[in-house]
């Protein structure tokens, strides 16, 4: 795993400096502490920090043909490259390596553009081909890997594997885009298709870009989609066992390194289920690691440990409690943007953890999105029957009655009927795009100060994902809600979380359960064989049920949860109050930082729940000191 950032002039190859090169790669040096390469040629330069993982004394980069006409810096892993490397050395390549950087050259040398689809991995590179006078950049299937992008004043078009990375370089303008904070407040994380600083982009997943001199840098080219819309055809036995297979395939792929591996086990059905298949292909034991909480609701030591004496792991623990409310200034340094998503403190503590023992950990990460793991798609099939039954009428009556009920987050959760009677009421897909936010629309309009929605210009950030599952390839509401959440939740929230807390401690995490081959699949799985009886991922449940144990396997959903709204009711209720007091936000303009002291206060004396607003505030503070000062 590594860190790349570097410059290409489109339409003059003006001199690049190496010492800008060398700037832009020095923040990055987290992510690849092992070593670094600067190179340069009129009109470009390629910069890149590396983490050794495969053929560790060998493959430094940025690396050149034997013939310099092809020069590439890479991050990420391909995991079918000894395969790749075998056929293109039955076409003649030869390789001065043992690694997969070179692979990735004699790649392009051989099938252009189209080698993209022959990879299997997690990837985001740049790679110059002299002869075109081109820069390819590519991004894997579903963004595991980041790549930022931005236009300078000069011509040059500059990327980074971080927002860092961009901002080293003098010309980058530091201005907020303050469409990038209505989509933070709605969704806890500034999307993958947005930047907090104005004239940043991102390469889309499943994209790449394709910028040949003389000519104006062009949109980025999707290359890769998941269809919903097909179906599997056999048995429930026939697809269990193939969905096992694709299981254990993907596994087994991940364990390739030659440095130590091992595995993040937080008890669940999906971290429990690589660790088992790990076990399996193992001769020794797995290392494993697990985070606790000092709430006990969110503890999850005991099931963890109970997988681990199962599978004989060498297992290490450690507890997260309300005084790690220290780290938020590290994770708002590893983010840049502001992410609101809580568990990234335990994932952090997770990584830190892994890392003392090992320099790759395979997590869980995916499953949940390929097959339908998430309370949210229960919820979802069942109002989009409901919806499928009843009257025009009586869906408009419902909406009606969820204007007047009151929002009740503090009653039992049979009594908090507003949601379900708006979403009733609702289009589908306006629905789930409401469901996965964290500070509705309604509160954000209370939250913004006149003057910037005014500036806002009536954008709304629900819209980009209704379009997003109005124009996916599926048949039903699950597929749609599935879709979104792959192509918006999984890149912008999932991925970017795991990256930079593991990047954050120079660790490799690689995600068996995002195996494309796996996501492919599970898409075509009839949507009873994903959710049955109330019960997500139904079919990979029952796939491993020779795996885990029947404890684990009916356990109800718990998540990577971390307790902030109890520590803005206790030790943090301080920390939340405070947020008015910003000198920071107030500077901005942006918000009604009296109606911020309302909602800390509602949640603080318990009348209201507004926990992870009031984190997303605290981080956002923290952001915008990090990237504007």
């Amino acid at each position: 795993m590594c860190g790349i950032a570097g410059l290409f002039y489109p339409a003059t190859p003006k001199p690049v400096d190496p010492a800008r090169i060398r700037a832009m790669i020095n923040p990055l040096a987290h992510r690849g502490p092992d070593g670094e390469g600067v190179w340069t040629a009129p009109g470009v330069g390629f910069g890149h920090r590396r983490l050794s993982i495969i053929d560790v004394a060998g493959s430094p980069q940025p690396m050149a043909s034997a013939d310099g006409a092809i020069t590439v810096t890479y991050n990420g892993e391909i995991y079918n490259f000894a395969e790749l490397r075998a056929e293109l050395e039955a076409k003649g390549a030869r390789f001065r390596t043992a690694g997969d950087t070179e692979v990735l050259i004699e790649a392009w040398r051989a099938w252009g553009v189209d080698m993209l689809g022959r990879l299997n991995g997690m990837f985001a590179f740049a790679l110059h081909d002299a002869r075109r006078q081109a820069l390819f950049l590519a991004r894997d299937r579903l963004g595991v890997k980041p790549m930022h992008l931005a236009e300078l004043s000069d011509g040059a078009l500059a990327f980074a594997s971080e927002l860092k990375g961009l901002l080293a370089h003098p010309l980058l303008r530091r201005a907020p885009d303050l469409s990038a904070v209505e989509d933070y407040l709605a969704w806890g994380y500034v999307p993958d298709d947005a930047c907090l600083v104005a004239g940043v982009s991102k390469l889309p997943a499943g994209h790449y870009l394709l910028v040949e001199r003389g000519r104006p840098v062009p949109k980025p080219i999707r290359w890769w989609d998941v269809d919903f819309s097909k179906r599997a055809t056999g048995s429930a036995a026939d697809l269990e066992a193939e969905l096992l297979h694709r299981l254990r395939r993907a596994v087994r792929s991940r364990m390739v390194a030659d440095v130590p591996l091992g595995a993040f086990l937080s008890g669940g059905v999906d971290s429990s289920a690589v660790v088992a298949l790990m076990a399996e292909a193992s001769r020794g034991a797995v290392r494993t690691c697990t985070i606790g909480f000092d709430e006990a609701g969110h503890d999850e030591r005991a099931p963890a440990a109970l997988v681990a004496e199962r599978f004989a792991t060498e297992h290490r623990t450690r507890v997260v409690a309300a005084d790690d409310f220290g780290l938020i200034q590290t994770l708002a340094e590893a983010f840049d943007e502001p992410f609101a998503d809580a568990s990234a403190l335990a994932t952090y503590r997770v990584c830190e953890l892994a890392r003392e023992s090992v320099t790759v950990a395979l997590s869980g990460d995916g499953a949940d999105e390929a097959l339908a793991g998430y309370r949210r798609h229960r919820f979802h099939a069942a109002e989009e029957r409901a919806r499928a039954l009843l009257p025009g009428p009586a869906r408009r009556a419902a909406g009606w009655m969820g204007q007047l009920y009151p929002k009740a987050d503090w009653a039992p959760r049979p009594l908090r009927a507003k949601t379900t009677l708006l979403a009733l009421a609702a289009d589908g897909d306006e629905a789930y795009a409401r469901t996965v936010g964290v500070t509705p629309p309604e509160l954000r309009v209370l939250l913004f100060s006149p003057e910037a929605r005014r500036a806002l210009g009536g954008y709304r950030a629900e819209d980009r994902w209704v379009a997003t599952m109005r124009a996916a390839p599926a048949r039903v509401g699950l597929d749609r809600a599935q879709y979104a959440d792959l192509k918006r939740w999984l890149p912008g929230d999932i991925l970017v979380k795991a990256d930079r807390t593991s990047m954050a401690v120079s660790l490799e995490a690689r995600e068996p359960l995002l195996d494309h081959r796996l996501v492919e699949f599970a898409a075509t799985l009839p949507p009873s064989l994903r959710l049955r009886g109330g019960e997500g991922k139904w079919l990979m449940k029952q796939a491993l049920r020779p795996y885990l144990p029947r404890d684990i396997l009916g356990r109800p959903k718990q998540g990577f949860v971390t307790p902030v709204s109890a520590w803005f009711r206790g030790a943090l209720a301080g920390e939340a109050a405070a947020l008015a007091r910003s000198k920071t936000l107030a500077d901005t303009g942006w918000f009604d930082l009296p109606q911020l002291a309302r909602l800390a206060e509602e949640h603080r004396a318990g009348r209201a729940e507004h926990g992870r607003t009031l984190w997303q505030f605290v981080m956002l503070d923290r952001s915008l000191k990090h990237l504007f000062g």
